[in-house]
């Protein structure tokens, strides 16, 4: 496991990195993988965004049980072991698995191929923050990309897709008054007669009234 600490403008970004059992390994070993994997993660600051990709040996099959981690586009119909594992693990730490949700030829779903180039398998990965994944656009592999490995390079598009922008929208939105037309004598005096009727009616309220709900009636009056 390698991890890489990315110090961008508005939010941190962590790429975890990792090579799992591959299937044939005893349980024994993939229990201890995925036990450190998980001690390893939980040590990562809370509001980070965290990224977890490599090669982790599980092929994520078509079952209906784990549509909403892992999506509709998965290359496998049935999870081996290990993708039975991934899935739980996403599961628990409240991540998806991206890698299997952008619809694309199966050539460029899947991510090894056997010696003979009759076997091709999805076991490499990209999982993200459940709450951060619209930030990833895209995820596929590239068969042309010289690796010198029977894996083909995968590639992600990230962008970085913020609230701040649309409570920065909603800013300008509140309604401001002209407080400089209170300057003009006719305006200012419609306006203190005004108040004085609305005021008036106010004191004919129950006086068992809740503050708080008094003060949103001479807020709305004063803005009114």
């Amino acid at each position: 496991m390698s991890y890489l600490d990315l110090r961008v403008r508005w939010c941190n970004i962590l790429v975890l990195n990792v090579h799992a059992p591959s299937e044939e390994k005893i349980n024994e070993a993939k229990d201890s993988f995925y036990e450190e994997l998980e001690q390893f993660f939980n040590n990562f600051p809370k509001y980070h965004m965290k990224i977890l990709l490599g090669d982790f040996n599980a092929k994520v099959g078509r079952e209906n049980i784990f549509k909403p981690t892992i999506g509709n586009e998965r290359l496998h119909q049935h999870s081996n072991d290990n993708g039975v594992r991934i899935v739980t693990f996403a599961t628990s730490k409240n991540l998806v698995v991206k890698s299997t949700m952008f619809p694309h030829r199966n050539i460029h779903k899947y991510t090894w191929t056997s010696a003979d180039g009759k076997t091709h398998n999805q076991i490499d990965h990209i999982l993200i923050d459940r709450r951060r994944h619209s930030s990833i656009l895209d995820v596929r592999s590239f068969r042309g990309a010289d690796c010198d490995a029977d894996h083909y390079l995968v590639d992600a598009k990230l962008r970085e897709r913020l609230a701040v922008r649309k409570q920065a929208a909603q800013k300008f939105d509140r309604v401001r008054f002209n407080l400089r037309k209170l300057n003009e004598l006719g305006v200012k005096e419609n306006y203190q007669i005004e108040i004085r009727k609305r005021f008036a009616a106010l004191e004919n309220l129950n006086g068992d009234e809740n503050v708080n709900r008094a003060w949103e009636n001479i807020k709305e009056n004063i803005k009114t």
